[in-house]
C-alpha cells in the first residue's frame, strides 16, 4: 500500500510559476505520475515518470511548460509549472502505476493510488 501526499499548490497570475511536491510512503517502487480535474471535467493525465526518472510523459497542453521530476532516494516526485495559464486551473492528483507510459496512453484507470489533491488556481 502508497501512501501519498501533496503540496504546493496556491493561487498565481498567468504567466508565473508554482511547484507541487509528492511524498510517498509504504511500497514506492512504482512509475509515478500527475493528473489535474476541472470542475465539471474528467481527471486528465498531466505527467508520468518512470520508477528510474530515465523517462517522461506528458500531455499536449502541458509539454514545454511543466517538467516531472523525482528523488528516487526521497520517495518524492515533482511537478514544475511554468508559464501557467487559466485553463490549468484544477485540483492536481499525484498518482502510482505500475507503467509510467500506461497513464499517458490509458489514463486515470492505470493509476493505482491518488493523493488527496492540491488546488492550483491561476487567474488572467
Amino acid at each position: 500500500q502508497v501512501q501519498l501526499v501533496e503540496s504546493g499548490g496556491g493561487t498565481v497570475r498567468a504567466g508565473e510559476s508554482l511547484r507541487l511536491s509528492c511524498v510517498a510512503s509504504g511500497r514506492t517502487l512504482y512509475a509515478m505520475g500527475w493528473f489535474r480535474q476541472a470542475p465539471g471535467k474528467e481527471r486528465a493525465f498531466v505527467a508520468a515518470i518512470d520508477q528510474t526518472g530515465a523517462e517522461t510523459w506528458y500531455d499536449g497542453s502541458v509539454k514545454d511548460r511543466f517538467t516531472i521530476s523525482r528523488d528516487v532516494a526521497k520517495n518524492t516526485v515533482d511537478l514544475q509549472m511554468n508559464s501557467l495559464k487559466p485553463e490549468d486551473t484544477a485540483v492536481y492528483y499525484c498518482a502510482t502505476s505500475l507503467e509510467a507510459a500506461r497513464l499517458r496512453m490509458y489514463g486515470s484507470s492505470q493509476a493505482t493510488s491518488w493523493g488527496q489533491g492540491t488546488q492550483v488556481t491561476v487567474s488572467s
